[in-house]
């Protein structure tokens, strides 16, 4: 299993987030534009599990109790070497402090911490391949205004599986864990 613990989008964000891609999506673009049901805010990425590590985390997900996260989108941006545009996160303390529990109640079960730190973020499009990346520049010079988020408050984060399909990737929730005391 290819796991991965993340935060799902509220409708509203996602209807945000839908009308932007809408906007600036373009045929022949050279990017490969992620689904709407593909949206989340990652916390922490597991890569393969095999299954007694899938029951420890779950076991040490279940244990945290954190109050629900105000969640706010912030700007429109680019990771230029990874080739992906993507709506920022404001990396609120509340947010960050989540994503370190998340983290290290991981690490009994044999995983471990990132050493780049922590850019919340949610993946809009990716360029496909170095000579596609004139797709990226030239969405970068159709974005000459930041859109106005709504904010929204996660009541849970979501343990995902990942499966790598021709078109993009998939993800299936495999458990929920509720956000609140």
């Amino acid at each position: 299993m290819r796991l991965f613990v993340g935060i799902p989008l509220a409708a509203s964000a996602i209807d945000q987030l839908s009308a932007i891609s809408l906007r600036h999506r373009v045929e022949g673009d050279g990017l490969r534009w992620s689904t709407p049901e593909s949206w989340h805010i990652t916390l922490q990425f597991l890569g393969n599990t095999s299954e007694k590590q899938y029951e420890c985390v779950v076991a040490r997900l279940r244990e945290l109790h954190v109050a629900p996260i105000p969640i706010e989108l912030d700007e429109l941006g680019f990771f230029d070497r990874a080739g992906i545009f993507f709506a920022a996160v404001a990396p609120t303390a509340e947010l960050l402090a989540l994503q370190q529990r998340v983290t290290k109640t991981t690490i009994p079960c044999g995983f471990t911490q990132e050493d780049r730190s922590y850019r919340p973020h949610i993946t809009l499009a990716r360029s496909k391949g170095r000579r596609n990346a004139i797709g990226l520049e030239t969405l970068k010079a159709k974005i000459r205004q930041q859109p106005k988020f709504s904010r929204f408050v996660a009541e849970e984060f979501l343990l995902y599986e990942s499966f790598t399909r021709p078109n993009g990737s998939q993800y299936d929730i495999c458990e929920r864990f509720r956000l609140g005391f």
